[in-house]
């Protein structure tokens, strides 16, 4: 599962399983433009939410086993894009590696904070209301987070403070992600080598 397009900071991916079958392409500094095509529509708007609201350009292709269900798709473009965000820090020189967020969504507001740490962890807690938005089964908003964190061997907090409904909760989180991913990708001129006592992340 590489392509790498050159530029260590813009990431070209794809990964083929008999369960499906993922192109996916990121730069970190881009402008927030988003080719996504998943087959889930509420997915394909919480992607979208990623690139928009980070800034990011993001191009998603995915099909996959979605008469089974959604979940090896949602889990599946978790494990690339978390593989492209890896690949894309590259060494994690002159990174920030730390990124935090708070994006209201209505009444519902989702803390998001993340360390580009090299050690994956992911504690999702988003309690939502219902087990569906539309036909897109909640739980797998968890699953999705988990498979970009542990790929992207990031520390990620995706927790719920406020919100009674679970499209707002959705959202909050996803967007909130977006912004904390942006602060930690950024490049700071301040720092010397890697952000880490350790010399290496």
């Amino acid at each position: 599962m590489s392509e790498n397009a050159g530029n260590p900071r813009s990431v070209e991916l794809k990964r083929d399983t008999k369960e499906t079958q993922i192109r996916l392409s990121l730069s970190l500094d881009g402008c927030g433009e988003a080719e996504i095509d998943t087959g889930v529509g509420f997915f394909d708007h919480m992607l979208t939410h990623i690139a928009r609201h980070g800034l990011f350009d993001l191009t998603v292709k995915a099909t996959g086993d979605v008469h089974v269900d959604f979940h090896h798709l949602v889990e599946d473009v978790g494990i690339v894009l978390g593989s492209a965000i890896a690949a894309a820090v590259g060494d994690k020189t002159g990174l920030v590696r730390y990124g935090m967020a708070a994006c209201p969504m209505d009444e519902a507001l989702v803390m998001v904070s993340l360390d580009l740490s090299g050690r994956p962890w992911c504690r999702c807690e988003l309690e939502m209301p219902t087990e569906k938005i539309g036909d897109f089964d909640t739980e797998l908003v968890r699953e999705f987070f988990t498979a970009v964190a542990n790929n992207a061997a990031m520390a990620l907090h995706v927790v719920r403070q406020s919100g009674v409904n679970s499209h707002h909760i959705a959202e909050g989180a996803f967007k909130s992600f977006a912004r904390a991913l942006d602060q930690a990708t950024q490049l700071d001129p301040r720092v010397s080598g890697v952000p880490s006592t350790k010399g290496t992340l």
